[in-house]
């Protein structure tokens, strides 16, 4: 099986933050976002990097650049979108998208997720707690052969994530929660405090 092409979801507007890439966050004297390349990089066959603005401020990472094909930033479906039409471009049949936020992503992702997959190639990551599971929708297997019904629901109004893998039967690849969550994701001040904590 060809390995999926990996996207780094980092296209959201950090609000809560104040602004401003998440992804250049310091944790542990190592950014973000490369803490999130060196945890996805070795399971994909490729990595590209979801943002919108001025794609020269991520030169350094020497990856492409994916913005949304939409100007009106619907959120991290466009950034699967455009993660999906790069690797189609590619001839790769599936990517695997992670958050640019989460520092302590699974180093066994990839290969959870293409044994998760459901009927239409879909899997997202989950967590259980208290008897309930959570999916993580924004760490998925996505197939390129989905771009286009992906596209119209867009265009249609679909902003949520799970509104739409759970029209396509997405199964789910379950992680533990201990001793930490490996989806913790940074989203104001008091996270990057804990996640410097856990670094």
């Amino acid at each position: 099986m060809i390995q999926p092409h990996g996207v780094i979801l980092a296209g959201g507007r950090a609000t809560r933050m104040g602004g401003g890439d998440k992804g250049r966050l310091m944790v542990g004297g190592v950014p973000l976002i490369q803490r999130v390349i060196a945890r996805l990089g070795p399971q994909v066959d490729a990595l590209a990097l979801n943002a919108n603005g001025d794609a020269a401020r991520w030169a350094d990472l020497s990856l492409p650049v994916l913005a949304d094909a939409s100007d009106d930033r619907p959120g991290p479906l466009a950034g699967v979108l455009a993660g999906l039409d790069w690797a189609a471009d590619l001839g790769c049949p599936h990517i695997v998208t992670a958050a640019a936020d989460t520092p302590f992503l699974p180093p066994d992702l990839v290969p959870r997720l293409l044994a998760a997959a459901g009927p239409s190639g879909l899997a997202l990551a989950a967590t259980q707690e208290d008897g309930r599971t959570w999916p993580q929708p924004t760490f998925g297997l996505w197939p390129t052969s989905l771009r286009d019904d992906l596209r119209q629901a867009i265009a249609d109004g679909t902003r949520k994530m799970l509104h739409w893998t759970d029209r396509h039967g997405a199964g789910l690849a379950v992680f533990e929660t201990a001793p930490f969550d490996p989806f913790f994701n940074i989203n104001t001040p008091e996270d990057l405090a804990r996640a410097e904590a856990m670094a």
